[in-house]
């Protein structure tokens, strides 16, 4: 069976730290929501759009389901976006991986999409498992639908259908065309993204929180998923330390990444492990 891509950046990986990598707002297991739903870009941009950052989890429940901001035309349907999006995305504050991409969200326009998938990236193990699949392309090369559909059933075994598995597959590869990896409507073939200095800082943090630290976090696939040469990424953290959002220092040929400016006390003890 695949392993969870995203252990593969953790420096441990007990019972004890996946606890810790679920109070920031990190999700595992073998089901997620491209079982029947994309990353909802659209949703979700109208969503922040229209709640402030500080506004707690039942504020989105209520312009979604009550007021019915997404304009969807059943009540059982408003309540399973809101469903939706809350597993992609937390909706809410007291989440931290939501609070970090809020920020973020705010100052970067043209990142938003890298963000948004990001996120979910972090919180959909569905997602996660048809990655190396996608970041294995060459520009322009065409995605197999098929070759999809092995790494999905590599990852979830018999636990879901074929049928269940086919949604999943298409869900997916609708999601990597949102983000901007793959583009298309019924071929989908590969393109390149760039990422901003802010979402660059947020992959980087990412694979921080699971426990990466120096040159192992531009090597962790959170960062891979950005489509950038490591000197490429330098050069791009080292605009976001212009900006303020991300500490970095080389020296005697080690390098030493800090995020305290971004993280509240409380997570950086679970991002440290402390007690």
């Amino acid at each position: 069976m695949q392993k969870d891509l995203l252990l593969q950046c953790a420096s441990e990986k007990t019972k004890q730290a996946m606890s810790r990598w679920v109070e920031l707002g990190f999700r595992f297991g073998d089901r997620g929501t491209h079982t029947s739903r994309t990353i909802m870009l659209d949703e979700l941009n109208a969503v922040l759009a229209h709640c402030p950052p500080e506004a707690p989890r039942s504020n989105y429940s209520a312009e979604i389901i009550e007021h019915n901001l997404l304009g969807k035309r059943t009540a059982s349907t408003r309540r399973l976006t809101n469903q939706r999006l809350g597993e992609l995305y937390g909706l809410d504050p007291d989440v931290p991986l939501f609070r970090l991409m809020r920020r973020f969200w705010a100052a970067d326009d043209r990142g938003r999409p890298l963000l948004a998938f990001l996120t979910a990236l972090a919180r959909d193990p569905l997602l996660r498992a048809t990655t190396p699949l996608v970041l294995s392309l060459d520009v322009g090369q065409e995605l197999v639908k098929s070759e999809m559909l092995t790494v999905l059933r590599e990852y979830v075994g018999d636990r879901l259908n074929d049928s269940i598995l086919d949604k999943v597959a298409r869900n997916a590869s609708s999601s990597w065309t949102q983000s901007g990896h793959l583009e298309g409507r019924v071929r989908k073939k590969r393109r390149q993204v760039s990422p901003t200095p802010y979402v660059t800082t947020y992959a980087l943090l990412l694979a921080y929180l699971v426990g990466a630290r120096g040159q192992a976090l531009f090597d962790s696939p959170c960062v891979r998923v950005l489509d950038t040469s490591p000197d490429d990424l330098m050069y791009r953290a080292m605009d976001a330390k212009r900006l303020g959002i991300i500490d970095l220092k080389k020296a005697g040929g080690l390098l030493h990444v800090s995020f305290d400016v971004l993280l509240t006390d409380e997570e950086r003890r679970l991002a440290h492990g402390t007690d």
